[in-house]
């Protein structure tokens, strides 16, 4: 990911410090008509990058971090980089987040919001397995 982030850093947005990173990434999803809450990363967050025109998005933190949904009831698992290419109602190559189902943790690779009423948010693993959510339980 190094290197993708390298050749996205040119013309992208980059911002410093937790709470301004934590800021723009809800500003970034909510601008692509997804939920604010989505990235919910607590791990510190230092840099925050975001390309316009290619789409592509990346968060470093200090350390990984663990969200609870509590609408779904599910753990969502984010590495110390997550990276993404961000479009209108959708993220895909999505790196550095798990989510706990039963006992092991499965890496997301997408999602998007598929229902024509924005309601529901459609989940990818790399297996193409994929798990439907309510929108609303993504918000912060």
């Amino acid at each position: 990911m190094a290197q993708l982030i390298a050749s996205n850093r040119a013309g992208a947005d980059i911002f410093t410090g937790h709470n301004v990173c934590k800021q723009k990434a809800a500003d970034i999803l909510v601008e692509n008509h997804l939920p604010r809450g989505l990235l919910s990363l607590g791990g510190d967050i230092e840099e925050l990058g975001y390309n316009r025109t290619s789409g592509f998005l990346w968060i470093k933190s200090k350390k990984d971090s663990t969200h609870n949904f509590k609408k779904i009831g599910k753990n969502v698992s984010y590495a110390k980089e997550v990276t993404a290419f961000v479009h209108d109602k959708k993220m895909s190559n999505l790196t550095g987040v798990k989510v706990k189902e039963l006992m092991i943790w499965i890496g997301f690779t997408g999602m998007a919001v598929e229902d024509p009423e924005g309601k529901k948010l459609s989940f990818t693993t790399g297996a193409g397995i994929g798990k439907t959510f309510p929108f609303d339980a993504f918000l912060e």
